[in-house]
């Protein structure tokens, strides 16, 4: 297996990284590796080296514009921080550094908005209130246009609605 840097020496360093199942590897030879800094954490960004976009490159082209060195105010976090880890310190950084990690983000995530994960429980309560938001507003309207039989078909739903519970 050729190094997939310089496409000359055998690699003999092997990265893997798995994201959102997909495996995604990277083959050097020892020289690319060196050169890489694959053997000095701290100025080895992984996120450049397995994605193959420039990671942190990305992101100081996109701020390079403003003329200064971004900093999070929060933290203190620069983008050689970030270059230099991986990772941002704060999230704060998130806002800080928005324009350049917009791309990187939307490359490595299916989105660039966390979600996060909600307990079955209060998703349902959620989605009950929300419903209930819903037949309220519909019976608002449905008075306001004096539909008088849809109103009270909603307030019969409202009804059911609040005795039966998520």
């Amino acid at each position: 297996m050729q190094c997939q840097f310089c496409k000359k020496n055998p690699a003999g360093v092997h990265l893997t990284q798995i994201v959102d199942n997909e495996v995604k590897k990277v083959d050097l030879c020892e020289a690319c590796a060196k050169e890489k800094g694959v053997n000095d954490p701290t100025i080895f960004s992984i996120a450049d080296l397995l994605l193959g976009l420039g990671a942190s490159q990305k992101m100081e082209e996109a701020t390079a514009a403003a003329g200064t060195e971004v900093t999070c105010p929060n933290c203190g976090f620069t983008q050689a921080d970030f270059k230099k880890t991986g990772r941002l310190g704060c999230a704060r950084c998130y806002e800080v550094f928005a324009e350049g990690l917009g791309a990187l983000l939307q490359g490595m995530h299916k989105g660039t908005q966390h979600r996060g994960k909600v307990p079955p429980a209060l998703r349902r309560a959620a989605d009950h209130q929300a419903a209930l938001a819903r037949l309220e507003a519909d019976l608002k309207a449905a008075i306001g246009r004096e539909d008088f039989e849809t109103a009270a078909s909603l307030r019969d739903q409202i009804k059911q609605a609040r005795t039966t519970t998520p």
